[in-house]
């Protein structure tokens, strides 16, 4: 058996996807810049730590912590009648989910749907992030052939964290400070900057550099063929593996 032989399901996108991704990802990136040139763009923890927050180790928690300072971001402007985003569902997603954060925009006559994964790297740490897994081979995998629109953006946001003395109690806030952001569209992401890490499950698709990414526009049919050839070129999968993973999540034709 070779890849060639099986009777695939092709998925076909709309006419317009190139389009609504590009307006989804330049919203996003206006709906920060904003954010940032409105001066709003911290998140304040207290604590009653009188030397400060070990800075070291703070990137454990800076995840969970800008994913829900971003989804309140779109939420409160999601709550602004006929806002100048056309932002009109923000739904944040549980923690296993595919997305982080799901966003929903109205466009001309119809609306576009944004599975956003947020990523957060720490600014003065070089290697922080550079390479995050995104998110299951057989899972993203899936998700273009139900929907041949389906877009799934890469929300990368850099932050710096420092301790300020709190005034009124004299004990030491930590300030996280977002200093720059970016999103890419999984689908148009070159094949040179994934990688696949076949150690978790069915394996992970990775950015090999989330700072510096490159667009290769392609088809979801093409992008599907794409994820194949990174799974079946490691050393750990065979073609038999990929057709259990294809059976079994309906990629081909009975």
């Amino acid at each position: 058996m070779e890849y060639k032989d099986l009777n695939f399901k092709i998925p076909i996108e709309s006419k317009t996807y190139k389009e609504d991704s590009k307006f989804v990802i330049e919203t996003i990136n206006s709906i920060l810049e904003d954010r940032i040139k409105a001066n709003n763009y911290k998140i304040i923890l207290n604590t009653n730590l009188k030397m400060g927050l070990p800075l070291e180790n703070i990137n454990k928690i800076a995840g969970p912590m800008i994913e829900a300072w971003a989804t309140e971001v779109f939420s409160e402007i999601k709550n602004i009648s006929e806002n100048k985003y056309s932002l009109i569902n923000v739904e944040a997603q549980q923690r296993l989910g595919i997305a982080d954060i799901i966003l929903q925009f109205k466009k001309d006559n119809h609306s576009i749907t944004g599975n956003i994964d947020v990523k957060a790297t720490a600014d003065d740490i070089i290697s922080s992030g550079k390479s995050p897994n995104i998110t299951s081979f057989s899972r993203i995998r899936t998700a273009y052939v139900i929907d041949p629109d389906f877009m799934f953006i890469i929300l990368s946001i850099k932050y710096k964290v420092y301790c300020e003395r709190n005034k009124k109690t004299g004990l030491m806030d930590g300030i996280m400070e977002m200093t720059s952001h970016n999103a890419y569209d999984l689908k148009y992401i070159s094949d040179s900057d994934i990688n696949y890490n076949p150690a978790l499950g069915t394996g992970q698709i990775q950015i090999k550099d989330i700072h510096y990414v490159t667009y290769q526009y392609r088809t979801t049919w093409q992008f599907c063929q794409l994820l194949d050839s990174k799974y079946l070129k490691s050393s750990r999968r065979t073609i038999n593996d990929f057709y259990r993973e294809a059976k079994n999540n309906k990629w081909i034709k009975d």
